[in-house]
């Protein structure tokens, strides 16, 4: 029995829409999920965030054991109330980050030991110290198991070796966080892009049973088809009642692309990025607000939109904001891009609920491109 209830209202194909029903909140699915790296969606406030239609957002387990520091964030009562969040928050392990921003990193079977890529401090993160800080300390509603994530390519030996100590690492997880009512634990499926270690991923991971599984070791660098490919399959290994998670996905095409395949949850720095960089999503693809052709530009990035930054700020405007380097320009962007990409979800949602996803689909690669 899961943590939380999941429920698939309808489906077309293989997309899948529902909701997961949380002790905060119900997450309607699929969802994405802004990313509040170090206790903050960057550039904007939580109203601001909330007023999207985000649902779910995402902590970083490894910036925040780093700085304030997981403790600190206890001794304050708590993520949800640190940042003034009151939603669900799902937290990753701290696994990823690790691996590719910490100085110094070494992976042993009890756990990985690095350097804090701030000031050089050495810490471990094992299996059971990843669920103390995200569970007991943090008090995030979505608790991911401590994974090993390979780079890509990887030999097949390489990413075999990673499902392996993965898989172990999931049953160690597991027995730490023990049986809760109002928090859930997602294994993570691994494998790179061989179809026979998905399987075997997949199924060490159902013997263990977790409430969620997620699909991780992709959007590291192989691409869009190649991600495809995957997922082609990849969704299909895991529990059909329980909520997929695609991790770090992506550009509104690969949001798309693998809702058409089952999976029911995203998260991403893009948006924010993106807008910090003077870019803005749109239905006909991306932008770039620096270019001279905006100057004069007086229509808003989306008159449609029920969100300000889209709705009420001319492109010429927002082409001054980010020529001048203003920071309203980057809390504008990011904050259209967050309500762009939810915009985009409940237009999938609604798709799928009314058996037209295909339709919606064929209609989005027309308009918006592969970009």
């Amino acid at each position: 029995m899961a943590a939380f209830p999941f429920q698939i209202k309808a489906t077309d194909g293989a997309a899948r829409t529902g909701a997961l029903t949380t002790s905060r909140g119900e997450i309607r699915t699929p969802a994405f999920m802004p990313v509040g790296t170090a206790a903050t969606v960057k550039a904007l406030t939580v109203d601001q965030v909330r007023s999207t239609g985000a649902d779910i957002i995402l902590g970083n387990t490894y910036h925040l054991m780093l700085r304030p520091t997981a403790e600190r964030i206890h001794r304050l009562g708590g993520l949800h109330r640190f940042m003034r969040w009151d939603g669900p928050i799902l937290t990753d392990s701290g696994g990823f980050q690790v691996m590719s921003l910490s100085k110094i990193s070494k992976v042993t079977e009890e756990a990985v030991t690095f350097q804090s890529h701030i000031d050089g401090s050495k810490h471990k993160l094992s299996p059971e110290r990843s669920i103390e800080i995200q569970a007991d300390l943090l008090g995030s509603d979505i608790v991911m198991q401590l994974d090993e994530c390979v780079s890509w390519p990887a030999e097949h030996s390489r990413a075999a070796k990673a499902v392996g100590l993965s898989a172990r690492w999931g049953a160690r997880c597991k027995a730490a966080f023990g049986e809760r009512e109002t928090q859930a634990l997602f294994g993570i499926q691994q494998g790179s892009t061989f179809a026979d270690l998905r399987r075997e991923s997949s199924e060490r991971l159902v013997e263990i049973g977790f409430d969620g599984y997620a699909l991780g070791g992709l959007a590291v660098g192989e691409g869009h088809e190649a991600m495809c490919e995957v997922l082609d399959y990849a969704p299909g290994l895991l529990p059909a009642d329980r909520p997929r998670y695609l991790m770090g996905v992506g550009k509104p095409v690969d949001l798309v692309e693998a809702v058409a395949r089952g999976v029911d949850m995203f998260d991403c720095v893009l948006p924010t990025r993106s807008g910090r960089h003077g870019q803005a999503w749109t239905w006909e693809g991306p932008i770039t607000l620096k270019n001279a052709r905006f100057a004069e530009d007086y229509t808003p990035l989306d008159p449609g939109s029920d969100c300000p930054a889209s709705r009420d700020y001319s492109k010429a405007y927002l082409h001054h904001l980010v020529k001048a380097e203003e920071i309203l320009g980057q809390v504008l962007l990011s904050w259209h891009n967050i309500a762009f990409f939810q915009a985009l979800m409940a237009a999938m949602r609604a798709a799928i609920t009314e058996g037209r996803f295909e339709a919606f689909r064929k209609a989005f690669h027309e308009r918006h491109g592969t970009a």
